[in-house]
This record gives C-alpha cells, sequence and structure tokens, in this order.
C-alpha cells in the first residue's frame, strides 16, 4: 500500500512539472525585433561649428526574447558631423528599451547627412537611423548651385530648354528682398518669391536666345540681403545659323534648301530638290 501510495505521488510531482495527459505545452517565445522611434533625426539649420541640443533615440525589444546589441555606431556620407551617447548595453530583454542621445555640429556649409547603424542577432540584423541637417551661416544666406550654366549651340531666335538653378537659404534667418534678373540672350522664370525661410530652396528656370551667331555670354543675377549680394551665375552659349535642309527635307520659311537644291511645293507641302529633277 505504501508503495502505491508513493507511486501515485511521485506521478502527481511529474504531472505538475510536465504536464499530463493530451494538453499541450506553452509556445516558444516569439524571436527578438528590434524597434526604434522616431524614424529619423532631423537638426534643421545650425551656424558651422555649433553643437545642437541633443535629440532622443528610444531602442524597444517588441519581441519575445533577449536580443544582442553587437554594435551602435555613426556611419555614413558626414558621420563625423554627428556624435552619440547611449544607455544600451550588449543586450536587451523583452519588451525593454534603451536610449541614444544624438547632436549635431555642422562643419561646412550645405546639408549634411549621416546614419546611426545598429546591428543586432535580430531577424534584420543591422538598421538605420537616418540623420541630416544644415550648417548655416549666422544670418541670411543665398548659395546657388550650380554656379555656371553653358547652353551649347542653339539656332538664332530660337529658344533652348530650361536649365535649372537652385536658390537655398543655408543661414538662420530669412533671405529677402529676393530679385532675380538674366543678361541679354538669356531669360529666367522661378519659383522665387521675395522671401526665401531659413533651409527653404526655390528654382530658377533660365533659357537661351541668341539673336545672333558666335560665342554669347552673360550672367544671371540675384540681389538680396545676404552679405555677398548679388549672387552671380555665369552663363554661355554659341548662337548659330539655321540648318539648311537637304534634298528630300520639308522646306518653309526660316528652314531654306542647302546651296543647288531648290525649294519646290507639292500639293500641301515644299520639299528641297535638285535640279533638273524637280518636278
Amino acid at each position: 500500500m505504501k508503495n502505491l501510495l508513493r507511486a501515485v505521488l511521485t506521478l502527481s510531482g511529474l504531472c505538475l512539472l510536465y504536464g499530463c495527459g493530451s494538453g499541450s505545452s506553452a509556445p516558444p517565445p516569439t524571436p527578438a525585433t528590434l524597434s526604434s522611434a522616431p524614424a529619423s533625426l532631423s537638426f534643421g539649420v545650425l551656424v558651422i561649428g555649433t553643437t545642437s541640443v541633443p535629440q532622443v533615440e528610444t531602442l524597444t525589444n517588441t519581441g519575445g526574447s533577449e536580443l544582442a546589441i553587437n554594435s551602435v555606431a555613426i556611419t555614413g556620407t558626414n558621420a563625423t558631423d554627428f556624435d552619440q551617447t547611449s544607455t544600451c548595453g550588449s543586450s536587451l530583454g523583452a519588451g525593454a528599451n534603451c536610449t541614444l542621445s544624438v547632436t549635431f555640429t555642422p562643419s561646412q556649409l550645405g546639408p549634411r547627412s549621416a546614419s546611426i547603424t545598429i546591428t543586432d542577432d535580430a531577424a534584420v540584423s543591422s538598421q538605420e537611423l537616418p540623420l541630416n541637417g544644415v550648417g548655416g551661416d549666422s544670418g541670411p544666406n543665398a548659395t546657388l548651385s550650380p554656379t555656371s550654366l553653358s547652353f551649347g549651340n542653339q539656332d538664332t531666335d530660337t529658344t533652348s530648354s530650361a536649365q535649372p538653378i537652385t536658390l537655398s537659404n543655408y543661414g538662420t534667418m530669412t533671405l529677402s528682398g529676393i530679385s532675380i534678373a538674366a543678361s541679354t540672350y538669356f531669360g529666367e522664370t522661378s519659383t522665387c518669391s521675395s522671401t526665401l525661410a531659413s533651409g527653404a530652396n526655390c528654382t530658377i528656370n533660365v533659357a537661351f536666345t541668341p539673336s545672333q551667331t558666335g560665342s554669347l555670354t552673360g550672367t544671371l543675377s540675384v540681389a538680396d540681403n545676404a552679405a555677398d549680394s548679388p549672387q552671380i551665375v555665369s552663363l554661355s552659349g554659341n548662337g548659330v545659323g539655321a540648318q539648311c535642309r537637304t534634298k528630300g527635307q520639308q522646306c518653309y520659311p526660316g528652314h531654306n534648301c542647302c546651296p543647288g537644291l531648290d525649294c519646290v511645293a507639292e500639293g500641301d507641302r515644299a520639299y528641297c530638290c535638285a535640279p533638273p529633277d524637280c518636278s
């Protein structure tokens, strides 16, 4: 009897530990998954050489297993303009989070970008967090890009396709009093108004209309309240005579037949032909 009781107690203990009957065991934990918020960090315009207020990035393990963090590093084109400190260790428990504190110190004028690259043992083993900011002047700024345009050969009294110039304000103050003018042979239209906010840009489209043959040059001038006003873009192009039409090609005013050919009407069109073959 004692042996039977001992066996029953032993079996009961095993059931408590491992379960009895046909019931299923608990599912395995879900894999570790890393999420980050916000999706990117933008620092706006900052005077060159000054350091921004830190921005915080939160990393969370949304999975059910521990996450191993192998490295957290700043990478990319302008990586040295950004810095980070971290509360993250070599691992992150299920449901836990840690933070990165990121600063921006621009070294040059204009847009600056990099990424925080995190490597770990999640299914997606490398995550990248975009970083961007603008190195600026302590006041209004007017930067034109490109600073020269070449239009190549263009028939006289015809207008080329437009080429764009971007006007950007890499300053900490609004650019105002904007006035744009193109010299002889060139024309412009733009999306620019009389003011341009800090960090904003607009587009100037320039076209070439030569009225004579030869090499022609000019400028696009932008006047404003920036210290280096006016800003200048060099413009150039070649005016060429209208090309003559060869045998069989259509001819009409402004597009004459090449020497030795006549322009002959036939029905509702005219074409170039070589005498005496012209009908």
